[in-house]
């Protein structure tokens, strides 16, 4: 369920890129010309090259540690990531607290997912 919501979140963002370039009046394949359109596209953008991590930890912490806490990281990640994705919409300035919180989310995801794996391995 964590995986489909971030999917989903994922999906949201990217529409909210093209909402943004039809408002701003920016033809792709552009993506300069407007603060607020190069904000958006930025977080969204962001978001995406951290996606395969947090799904690989997110998995890896769920299968070998605990799904239950990988599932509650997995959200807090996802909380995150909305912080930051409209903060970073605002002001760029106002992602900082957004991006701390996520990889705050991803650093445990990863713990975890070390942990279980060596437990695995280990005995």
């Amino acid at each position: 369920a964590v995986s489909f919501l971030s999917a989903c979140q994922q999906s949201y963002f990217a529409l909210q890129v093209g909402k943004t370039r039809l408002k701003c009046k920016i033809a792709p394949p552009a993506v300069t010309g407007s603060l607020e359109f190069e904000r958006i596209f930025r977080a969204q953008q962001n978001c995406g090259e951290l996606y395969p991590a947090f799904i690989i930890t997110l998995w890896v912490a769920g299968w070998y540690f605990n799904q239950v806490y990988a599932a509650c990281l997995g959200l807090a990640y996802i909380y995150a990531r909305h912080k930051y994705f409209w903060g970073y919409a605002a002001a760029a300035e106002k992602r900082v607290t957004g991006f701390q919180l996520s990889m705050g989310s991803l650093a445990l995801l990863s713990v975890l997912g070390a942990l279980g794996i060596a437990r695995n391995f280990l005995g």
